[in-house]
């Protein structure tokens, strides 16, 4: 696998003759999670090992090369494995249009059946659809499609290796699919409700393959340790790695903290670099939910409001503080930065999902209809979702808004806090 990522490097780096025929890119989804990693490579290096078309196979992460450090389970995992990171391709790495403009390109989704809007001109350069998500793809006979409902996007790719090309599969390329098995799967635990048979019929191929394989329940938990280890990260990214804006009126970002709140509120120069967010991507006001775990693995939520803006602050906080469908059950708790309200968060169930109605409430009770447009909500479960952070939603927003001062959001708090006087 290193030297098949090593060549594709080499190649996209334009060594001379290496790209005359053009690509075909294994493209996965816009999350670029675990699954969606494992899928593009493991389907790239069967596709190179398995036809002899002059093109050369590339795997493609959907994302930039300076927002993968978002995905800590992603570099852990490769890590474990001893490929690096480094050795991977990103978007802004290969122009697809440019390439697909010369008709030098093909591509075969995996993890996706559709490709986004933003990549609506692509179309035409896709050639087979690998996936478990429902199925919104028209069908065409130029384009294979294989989508079952599965727990993981790898057990469709082991399935085909197993099926077409056995004899690739090696300890290493085995425990990257297995890895990304287990991971969607929640350790395979009918419980969770995401294992299917054939996930675990997969599974179990591989396990009987390589006996090595490391049990399953210790590759889950490191891991999911490491889905949400935010140490290394900037405040930036510890923002942008698992957050959702919502837009009327005002901008607002509601970003979940795999941190402690204690612990956040101590990062040095905090104020300054919640500014500095707000100021480079236009939001006027910040919702922070921390998620942290107690001995029991219980979760402990703790919120925390940000906004130059004393009005704004104080009549989002008042209106969680009073929400009732449902109840936060919020402690104010001391905050040390003049511009932050902290609480403890009394429903430790009230996820964002639940977060983000009441928010809806507030906007339209104040301006406009309130429209969350199209924000995606997180699943219920007992630990937070895989983080689907920004990159996946267009936001935070791609040109960013103009800054509205203190001074101005006063004034619009004040008037939209008249206006909505009973």
């Amino acid at each position: 696998m290193e030297e098949f990522l090593s060549n594709c490097h080499r190649a996209v780096k334009g060594s001379p003759g290496e790209a005359s025929s053009g690509f075909h890119v294994v493209l996965g989804n816009e999350a670029c999670d675990v699954d969606s990693m494992v899928c593009a490579l493991a389907y790239a290096f069967f596709l190179s090992k398995t036809t002899h078309s002059p093109m050369l196979t590339l795997p493609l992460m959907n994302v930039r090369q300076a927002d993968f450090v978002l995905r800590s389970d992603n570099i852990f995992l490769l890590r474990q494995l001893a490929l690096s990171p480094e050795h991977l391709l990103f978007r802004d790495q290969v122009d697809l249009r440019a390439l697909h403009r010369s008709g030098h390109l093909r591509l075969t989704l995996v993890d996706h059946n559709v490709l986004p809007s933003s990549d609506s001109d692509l179309e035409g350069a896709v050639v087979e659809v690998i996936d478990h998500h429902l199925l919104e793809r028209e069908p065409s006979s130029s384009c294979p499609v294989t989508v079952e409902t599965v727990g993981s996007c790898a057990t469709l790719v082991t399935e085909r290796i197993i099926q077409k090309a056995p004899e690739i599969l090696d300890q290493q390329l085995a425990q990257l699919l297995y890895a990304a098995m287990v991971l969607d799967c929640v350790n395979m635990a009918p419980s969770a409700g995401k294992v299917t048979p054939k996930d675990s019929q997969v599974a179990a191929s591989l396990e009987s393959r390589f006996p090595t394989l490391p049990p399953r329940g210790a590759l889950f938990n490191t891991l999911q340790s490491a889905k949400f280890d935010v140490s290394g990260l900037t405040t930036e990214q510890m923002l942008l790695k698992d957050m959702k804006a919502v837009s009327e009126g005002l901008n607002l970002a509601i970003s979940v903290l795999y941190i402690t709140l204690e612990d956040f509120l101590q990062r040095a120069g905090l104020e300054t670099e919640l500014s500095d967010f707000c100021l480079k991507f236009g939001f006027d006001l910040l919702l922070m939910m921390t998620i942290s775990f107690n001995e029991n693995k219980e979760p402990i939520r703790e919120l925390a409001v940000f906004s130059h803006s004393n009005s704004c602050r104080q009549q989002v906080s008042l209106h969680l503080e009073q929400a009732r469908n449902p109840a936060l059950n919020l402690c104010p708790i001391s905050s040390p930065h003049p511009h932050i309200t902290a609480y403890q968060q009394g429903n430790s169930l009230a996820s964002r999902k639940k977060l983000l109605p009441i928010v809806k409430d507030f906007l339209k009770g104040r301006d406009g209809d309130g429209r969350l447009g199209d924000v995606d909500e997180e699943e219920e479960s007992g630990v937070p979702p895989t983080p689907m952070n920004s990159l996946v939603e267009g936001c935070p927003l791609d040109d960013g808004l103009p800054h509205i001062s203190a001074h101005d959001l006063e004034e619009k708090f004040n008037k939209m806090a008249a206006g909505g006087a009973h």
